[in-house]
């Protein structure tokens, strides 16, 4: 049931009528390499980051993909490690430059979150997804963001459908 009501309550956090995304070889999070990545750089500067991953996306004509989250977050690390399957690996390099921010407990690199709009847990907890237009620097998900902070009640193929939900 959990299940069943995750996967309604992601169809409205994405946008209508969008392909389906890459299809996945892992059926479930079991599936998954282990150890799960641990993907947050604790000692990084995300602003410059932000920056240099902003300006590579807009001249490559991607999507500007930022993960803010930590690596104590077990849904940021389910979703970093589907990332790394094969098939949508390739995707995601394909349509999105993908820069990942480590927010500590909610008290790192906050900035970087309310540039776009988000403040205190970003509507809903970590991982927020962020996409941006790097044109613009603008939010293409506003109010989706956390659409994934529960991403354990889903499954790799929904992840996957819902960042290829974005792309164009």
């Amino acid at each position: 049931m959990r299940l069943a009501l995750a996967a309604i309550a992601l169809t409205f956090a994405a946008p209508t009528l969008a392909a389906p995304g890459p299809k996945v070889v892992a059926a479930s999070f079991a599936q998954l390499a282990t150890p799960l990545p641990l993907p947050y750089d604790e000692t990084a500067n995300a602003k410059v980051d932000v920056a240099a991953a902003r300006a590579r996306a807009k001249a490559q004509h991607k999507l500007l993909l930022i993960d803010l989250g930590g690596n104590w977050c077990l849904d940021c690390r389910l979703l970093a490690g589907t990332m790394e399957l094969p098939g949508l690996r390739e995707f995601l390099a394909k349509k999105y430059e993908i820069v990942t921010v480590d927010v500590g407990r909610f008290d790192k690199n906050l900035d970087v979150a309310a540039k776009y709009g988000l403040k205190d847990h970003f509507g809903g907890g970590v991982p927020s997804v962020l996409i941006v237009d790097p044109k613009t620097d603008t939010l293409k998900n506003p109010g989706r963001t956390a659409a994934l902070a529960d991403a354990r009640t889903l499954s790799p193929q929904a992840l996957s459908d819902w960042l290829a939900s974005w792309v164009r």
